[in-house]
């Protein structure tokens, strides 16, 4: 089978070290996570308030108008979800502001009927009318809901007081992924002393187990002029509101039937012009078209195609400050890549992540892909993807392929099995190279029912031309016990040198790494603070000969006030032995050598302030000695919304970096002022500005956005990058694209 892994393997789209790690320590936190599963098993099985908050719903024949009245007969018969007791800032007693639910179905739809009563005269709070609002900062309702009943996996759907709708697909528990967007519909009414608010969710947008006659299900509600967080199942305030495993149980009338074959086909067309003045290169236009589809196989599996997708009206990527001595990470946010992007995505860890979807077609256009991916049974679930990237540049064109199979086991954990494939296709006589990289793996993920116990463990081993001679093997494991006041965690990770994960992001190889962690929270009973404590963690890495590299020990405290202010502050001692040179200014100067040794200790605070205000802000500060000198960093974040039709956001960050002679001191500013604008909510304006002097550039988007039917958009995005001293153009694009969503 090894063997067969370094022959090249066919696309379904054309066009010695580690001995001296101590592995013992690893293998210790894997059984460790087996047998806190294991131990939590029969708990699992039906989560912690599955038996006792339980809400019946049934099939109506009466249409359903979505316009926020709830006029129709059936809520005034269905069952109510009431009663809500708080979680924030307090998890005893019931919330002021209390919240009334109903549920009914047809054969296309669920919807929900929402009554949200508001005990506190005032304006309520919204951020703006954008969808996927900030969860904090805006009164809304949301429903959590574990279609497949696995307590781990499914959808969330809410509404702000304002109307503006958020969702998003739900992993690992219940951590939700907002770039994920749907068709479904709802409306808001406002009123003196509540806001009425109805959803109509259409089954094709979710995916579930056919014939189920169970489904878990939550409702959480944020009132921030009352200062309450609640939700219909209790669950404890250190616990996530989307968290799957506290969420109730909904029990349908008659079993869930077949769905049949369903598609959705959203075609596009966009035009472009560009300029490369940095280039040479005189203007061009182009113009371009594409598809995605959906293909709905079953109720609970589907299939996603495309064909030469676009991009171009995606967020752009907020700059950062670089002083790292690796690649720094940015998230996808492109459409094609987020449902059930759990299975991919959360493969290895935050810094060994050998599936990294960023990988394919940023560089190069990609000519065509396809993903399977959902649930086989209730205890399967599968995740193939296969992209083809075109040649450019000298580049040969490559075929991108990962699969995934995961097994549910003790109810809420799992294990995986999977393998990342990248392929060069059309590959010259000249060319000289590895042509192919494959990663295989097993991993393992515990989560217990109650959230106390969560944690991971993986082995990987990459193949490429030549890979026989090293270490090409990653191992990882770590786990966490958390409860409201305490929260205990130790991670360990061994990577080897020659570890290689071409569609992935590795952030350094040949190490071994130790991380424990504590944290201890006082819960006062008090009228100022919500909680306060202390944190301390040591992390520490070696190379393969087990000699000392890296080490910081950081000792913390922080407070947060019934204000909703917060203060945190810390001490850092830090020791590198540097592997290879190194510029910490990462400006071009004279680099410090490989293998001299640096300590140097530094402090910070960070305080911030209520974001329910309309003006509201967070500074970040830290001073102490860096490498052979000195730092002083801030950093700033300042909001000020006029809701709900515009909020502003200004970060900024100054770095003073003072070395000694030969090496470069410098003052390095990164400064960007980002304006929204929400006329409706289906027209926005985005305009971001970002000067970064660390990389001489100024740049300007521009991005506007009408949503003339669900899931359907016309975007017009300008882009420009400048020098920041005479403005002096580099490059500039305009793009315009139209996309539509037809089932």
């Amino acid at each position: 089978m090894i063997a067969a892994l370094r022959q090249p393997v066919l696309p379904l789209i054309s066009s010695g070290c580690a001995r001296r790690f101590p592995r013992s320590s690893l293998v210790i936190l894997l059984l460790s996570c087996i047998i806190c599963s294991v131990g939590s098993a029969p708990a699992q099985t039906q989560g912690v308030n599955r038996q006792k908050y339980r809400i019946h719903i049934k099939k109506t024949d009466e249409p359903i108008e979505i316009d926020g009245l709830l006029q129709e007969t059936v809520w005034s018969t269905a069952e109510k979800a009431e009663n809500f007791p708080l979680v924030t800032p307090i998890d005893t007693g019931f919330a002021r502001a209390q919240t009334e639910v109903m549920l009914t179905y047809d054969d296309s739809n669920l919807y929900v009927g929402i009554i949200c009563y508001d005990p506190t005269p005032g304006r309520r709070p919204v951020e703006s009318l954008r969808r996927d609002f900030s969860f904090g900062k805006n009164d809304n309702f949301i429903v959590f809901i574990d279609t497949y009943n696995d307590l781990t996996n499914g959808f969330a759907f809410g509404v702000s007081a304002a109307g503006a709708q958020w969702e998003g697909s739900q992993a690992n528990g219940g951590f939700v992924n907002l770039n994920w967007d749907i068709k479904w519909n709802s409306a808001v009414q406002n009123y003196e002393n509540r806001w009425v608010a109805e959803f109509a969710i259409p089954f094709r947008s979710m995916r579930y187990n056919e014939g189920a006659t169970e489904w878990g299900i939550n409702f959480s509600r944020l009132d921030l002029k009352t200062n309450e967080k609640s939700s219909w199942a209790p669950m404890p305030r250190n616990i996530q509101s989307a968290n799957l495993g506290y969420a109730g149980t909904l029990i349908w009338d008659e079993p869930l039937g077949k769905a049949g074959l369903r598609y959705s086909i959203i075609p596009y067309v966009s035009a472009k012009m560009n300029q490369d003045n940095e280039a040479g290169t005189s203007s061009s236009s182009s113009a371009t078209g594409g598809m995605d589809a959906k293909i709905i196989l079953s109720t609970s599996l589907n299939l996603d195609l495309t064909v030469n997708p676009d991009y171009s009206q995606v967020d752009v990527d907020t700059q950062q400050t670089n002083l790292d001595r690796f690649e720094l990470f940015f998230p996808e946010k492109r459409r094609f890549f987020l449902e059930n992007s759990d299975l991919f995505a959360n493969l290895g860890e935050q810094n060994v992540r050998p599936f990294f979807s960023r990988r394919i077609g940023l560089d190069r256009r990609v000519d065509a892909g396809a993903r399977l991916s959902g649930n086989l049974t209730d205890n399967w679930r599968i995740g193939m993807m296969n992209m083809q990237v075109a040649s450019d540049n000298g580049d040969p064109a490559a075929n991108f392929s990962v699969g995934v199979l995961q097994r549910k086991v003790f109810s809420r954990s799992n294990f995986s099995l999977f393998m990342v494939n990248k392929d060069l296709t059309c590959v010259e006589d000249s060319f000289e190279g590895s042509q192919y990289n494959r990663v295989l793996g097993f991993e393992y993920n515990l989560l217990s029912a109650d959230n106390h116990w969560t944690g991971k463990a993986f082995f990987h081993k990459s193949f490429f031309q030549d890979s026989s001679g090293g270490d090409t093997s990653a191992a990882a494991a770590n786990l966490t016990y958390a409860t409201r006041s305490v929260s205990i965690s130790l991670d360990q990770t061994r990577v080897g040198d020659d570890y290689k994960a071409e569609v992935g992001y590795i952030r350094r190889r040949g190490y071994y790494q130790i991380n424990p962690d504590f944290r201890y929270r006082f819960l006062p009973n008090s009228r100022l603070l919500i909680s306060h404590g202390p944190s301390v963690s040591f992390d520490m890495f070696r190379d393969t000969d087990f000699n000392l590299t890296d080490r910081q020990f950081r000792l913390g405290y922080s407070l947060e006030w019934q204000s909703k202010d917060s203060l945190s502050f810390d001490v850092r001692d830090t020791f590198v032995k540097l592997q290879r040179p190194f510029d910490p200014t990462n400006t071009g100067g004279v680099k410090l050598e490989a293998g001299t040794e640096h300590e140097y200790r530094d402090a910070g605070a960070t305080f911030q302030t209520d974001t329910r205000k309309l003006v509201n802000y967070q500074v970040e500060t830290r001073y102490g000695s860096y490498y052979n000198g000195t730092r002083w960093n801030v950093n700033g974040l300042l909001y000020w919304r006029v809701q709900p039709i515009s909020n502003l956001a200004l970060a900024s960050s100054f770095d003073r970096i003072q070395l000694p002679e030969p090496y470069n001191s410098a003052n390095l500013f990164l400064i960007g002022p980002k304006l929204d604008l929400t006329f409706t909510d289906s027209l926005f304006l985005t305009s971001y500005v970002q000067y970064n002097n660390q990389i001489d550039n100024l740049n300007l988007n521009i991005r506007l956005q009408w949503r003339f039917a669900p899931v359907s958009d016309l975007f017009i995005v300008y882009s420009d990058n400048s020098y920041p001293e005479d403005f002096q153009n580099k490059n500039r694009g305009l793009v315009m694209k139209v996309s539509y969503w037809f089932n």
